[in-house]
């Protein structure tokens, strides 16, 4: 299940260890893209307070937003299991699609042809530089397992996904699934 080398459709599992940063602290990540320049992905756990229709007036749809990661929070992205409906999308892998329309996909959300088990809606994404993921990885900042959820992560992923995928990996992490986000409260 743990691999040496990142791949699209991948998730990065925050370790434990990684205290004080407010963006990475237990965050599961989606590997949207990974090449010899950098890598992309989306928190996939960290739900925001904001919904669609309130960044989007247009949208008919209360879908919540959740935090993509820390560069360009001032821009809306998505990932979405409906490349059928909506043109220009990239596959991350396993029926996980990113971008495409947006007109296209607004319209599809306000005709109920999309729902929220079909898209992700992100502000934000996070972002690597050439190597940089790599060192992360090298220095135990984040554990890369295979994507076993395959497109249904859209449906799974939500606050308790991270203390989840902690359970899942067992031994040592199993103790890290019931401690207080801040340390500071045991």
């Amino acid at each position: 299940m743990i691999q040496l080398t990142p791949r699209k459709g991948n998730l990065l599992i925050a370790e434990p260890s990684i205290l004080g940063d407010l963006s990475f602290n237990r965050s599961v990540i989606l590997i949207a893209d990974h090449t010899e320049e950098g890598s992309v992905g989306f928190i996939l756990n960290k739900p925001l307070e904001y919904t669609l229709n309130e960044l989007i007036p247009e949208v008919s749809a209360e879908f919540t937003v959740f935090n993509g990661g820390p560069v360009e929070q001032d821009n809306v992205y998505f990932i979405h299991t409906s490349p059928e409906l909506i043109p220009n999308s990239i596959e991350i892998s396993s029926g996980i699609f990113w971008g495409g329309d947006f007109n296209t996909i607004i319209a599809a959300i306000n005709e109920g042809q999309i729902n929220e088990n079909n898209v992700r809606f992100f502000l934000g994404y996070s972002g690597w530089d050439a190597d940089q993921l790599n060192e992360e990885l090298t220095s135990h900042s984040w554990i890369l397992t295979e994507n076993i959820y395959k497109s249904t992560i859209i449906e799974k992923s939500d606050a308790t996904f991270w203390r989840e995928k902690m359970l899942e990996l067992g031994g040592e992490y199993s103790i890290w699934s019931n401690a207080p986000e801040d340390p500071s409260f045991n």
